[in-house]
């Protein structure tokens, strides 16, 4: 477990494995209705307990175990904000379609809207956890969620830019309006600084990998190194035709034959 290899390999098995995890969820409450969205972001927390509980944990475990422990636990209070988000509970004072041809400044009012409860969630959470992490030995955990927060903050305006491609099929039917938010278009000005900004923060998390010397140092600078880059392949996705769909659509429920399923929109 003290090789960068093997937590690279890791990192990325739980960034697939938890992102399937949630779709899992969100698609199943979607199937039975009722009040199944509701309990399953009640369920989910346990995990956000268990996620806090592990970040204060690891606060001063300087050791591998804690370097693991720092990474998970932020993924999983990251994971429990974003399914209170997909099932609906968490999003914002607007959750109707955007009308077309409104202006783009109200446009991004109308955007920011859909998801104003959701991102203050996002926002509260790093403010504590940076309170809480002062003068703590492990910072992993901090550095996880902070790349995590501002990679999606990149993500999302990059969608309301406009990129060539937008995977729309696995949003649940409580998210159904905030595609009408999004942008199809070949490129925006915001893409490339995102993907240099991301590139910049792989090379320097991969610097600190082969500058440190201790073994959970090594660890928790490969976690970081993979969670980075994952963003940074996010992002592209956005511009390449690649079916990145395929990851996680094995793992999901079959589609209802009385509902439409949502696809990829992609630039004509």
């Amino acid at each position: 477990m003290t090789s960068p290899w093997i937590a690279l390999l890791l990192a990325c098995f739980i960034w697939w494995f938890s992102t399937g995890a949630i779709l899992m969820v969100v698609k199943r409450a979607d199937r039975a209705g009722g009040d199944a969205h509701l309990w399953s972001v009640l369920w989910g927390l346990l995990v956000l307990i268990a996620g806090g509980v592990g970040f204060w944990a690891s606060l001063q475990m300087t050791s591998v175990a804690g370097a693991y422990l720092a990474f998970v636990s932020a993924l999983a209070v990251w994971g429990w904000i974003e399914l209170a988000f997909l099932s609906g509970k968490i999003m914002g004072p607007i959750q109707t379609p955007c009308p077309e041809d409104v202006p783009e400044w109200e446009r991004f009012l109308r955007a920011w809207s859909t998801i104003a409860y959701h991102e203050a969630a996002l926002l509260a959470a790093l403010i504590l956890m940076i309170f809480v992490s002062q003068g703590a030995g492990n910072q992993f955990g901090l550095w996880t969620y902070a790349v995590l927060f501002f990679a999606r903050i990149s993500a999302q305006l990059n969608l309301f830019f406009g990129v060539p491609k937008i995977n729309t099929e696995f949003l649940p039917k409580p998210l159904a309006h905030l595609p009408s938010h999004f942008k199809i278009a070949r490129l925006n000005w915001l893409f490339p600084i995102s993907i240099t900004a991301l590139s910049f923060a792989v090379a320097c998390w991969l610097e600190r990998l082969f500058a440190v010397s201790t073994d959970w140092q090594i660890v928790g600078f490969a976690l970081l190194s993979a969670i980075t880059a994952l963003a940074l392949l996010e992002h592209w996705l956005m511009v390449l035709p690649l079916p990145d769909e395929k990851l996680w659509r094995w793992m999901l429920p079959k589609p209802d034959n009385n509902t439409k399923t949502m696809k990829t929109r992609t630039v004509q």
